[in-house]
């Protein structure tokens, strides 16, 4: 009977520190030395709790639960452990790492708009706590960034959310979370076109994501996942290759210099790469540029230009691509023939897809190209390349939003040679290349799509196109 009455009084003990912390009944001494009572504070670990075995025993269930996914069962033991060591080991920040997997959990598993909110509160409530704890602040930062960025959009505006990520950037430097990158590279290409960074900003932290890349390729450690990143990141930083005077003639020459050594006799090779490295500002007196021109000499013929367009052709020769343009687009107003028309505008397209890295014009003149000259295959054939090159515009990484634009490239390829049968060898080979990068039949089902169904490709494209799943 009386290891009953003192087991009730233990049970009671317990409740009133559990429920009541304010009330605390005077402890009993056995000995002559002072009792120092144990507070675990906010960042405690389990050496500091006021009961440190209970602390580990509901640390290791929840544990053992957790790893089983049994979620319900493990939440009470988790909330135990938490509260009596928050930072459990002091080494790890496993106790509020858990608790962001419980709350994403449950959101996961909830309709209601006010538990979603909660939920949500308490993931970004549990990123405060690592910072607290931890010092994290690299860390906690880029994961609050890749959360807005992703989940939950509406809780952060664009200016919020890249601000986390060059505070995280910033921060790490070339330690910087690899999951940050992606999204942080599409996130400050934007903001740049947007005119919401200058370029001094934007050189910056493209300059600290290349080197976070590099480190990451040169370590040997998770290949896989910095490959993906390594798809993704030069592709979609090539957009700055539109801007006159964002990469330096360095750049230019160790990017396209060995497309040239590749193939030496190919007079479009020749041009591209010697119009690329004047356009980065290389000068005339190095020696690739001396190297370059010696090769157009020999392989390239010259053809004499129209009066109209030499100039254009002229500044495009010398990569002047703004100029060009502007040449371009005098010419095919103050002809009077259509296909000559047609074949400017085209030419500009070409320089906005190829050179100037801005998608939009290059559709908007290849569709006037296409008007000027009835039945032309070869401006829709352009039209879909630009779509099915705009997957690193679209979306990070290999998901989704990548992977859709490849419908509409399709839809007009398979246009290009409904019109025009001269280019149907070509369209096909678009097709059968791209074909097998359109979404899985698993990805549509998650989404619960179906083949043969409508659907409006978002991004820049802005078009409605039939889903087609890839043939496995």
């Amino acid at each position: 009977m009386r290891e009953f009455l003192m087991a009730c009084l233990a049970t009671a003990f317990a409740f009133l520190v559990g429920c009541s912390p304010k009330m605390t009944p005077p402890a009993e001494s056995t000995t002559n030395q002072p009792v120092v009572k144990k507070t675990a504070g906010p960042c405690g670990t389990f050496s500091e709790s006021m009961d440190q075995e209970t602390a580990l025993n509901a640390h290791v269930i929840y544990r053992d639960f957790l790893r089983q996914e049994e979620y319900k069962q493990a939440y009470p033991y988790w909330r135990t452990a938490l509260r009596l060591a928050p930072a459990a080991d002091g080494k790890r920040n496993s106790h509020f790492a858990d608790g962001i997997r419980f709350y994403e959990h449950f959101l996961a598993n909830t309709d209601d708009p006010s538990q979603k909110e909660l939920y949500v509160d308490s993931i970004f409530l549990m990123y405060d706590r690592i910072a607290e704890c931890f010092g994290e602040v690299g860390y906690v930062s880029g994961r609050k960034a890749f959360d807005l960025y992703y989940k939950y959009k509406e809780r952060g505006t664009p200016d919020e959310i890249y601000e986390l990520f060059t505070k995280s950037m910033d921060a790490d430097g070339e330690e910087a979370q690899f999951f940050i990158l992606n999204p942080f590279t599409d996130l400050l290409v934007r903001r740049f076109f947007d005119d919401k960074i200058d370029i001094s900003e934007a050189q910056k932290y493209e300059t600290l994501i290349r080197n976070r890349l590099q480190v990451g390729l040169e370590s040997g450690e998770n290949e896989e996942q910095w490959q993906i990143i390594n798809d993704y990141i030069p592709k979609r930083l090539e957009a700055f290759e539109g801007v006159k005077g964002f990469y330096d003639c360095e750049y230019y020459t160790s990017k396209y210099m060995p497309l040239f050594e590749s193939d030496t006799a190919n007079c479009e090779i020749i041009e591209q790469v010697y119009g690329r490295l004047r356009w980065g500002g290389c000068d005339t007196s190095t020696a690739e540029i001396h190297l370059l021109a010696d090769a157009g000499r020999r392989h390239c013929v010259k053809e004499t230009a129209p009066t109209e367009s030499a100039l254009a052709y002229q500044a495009l020769r010398e990569g002047k691509y703004e100029e060009a343009v502007t040449r371009f687009e005098e010419a095919a107003t103050n002809t009077d023939d259509s296909d000559k028309r047609a074949n400017y505008l085209l030419l500009m397209s070409k320089v906005y897809y190829r050179d100037l890295k801005n998608f939009p014009l290059a559709r908007k003149y290849a569709l006037e190209a296409a008007e000027s000259r009835p039945n032309w295959g070869e401006p829709f054939l352009l039209i879909g390349r630009l779509y099915a090159s705009s997957g690193p515009l679209c979306g990070p990484g290999r998901g989704w939003d990548s992977q859709i634009v490849v419908w509409p490239a399709i839809d007009k390829w398979n246009y290009a040679k409904r019109i025009d049968p001269s280019v149907a060898e070509e369209a096909n080979e678009w097709i059968n290349t791209y074909a097998q990068y359109m979404p899985s039949r698993e990805d549509v089902f998650q989404r619960n799509l179906n083949d043969g169904d409508s659907f409006r490709v978002g991004c820049w494209i802005q078009e409605n196109t039939t889903i087609r799943a890839a043939r496995n």
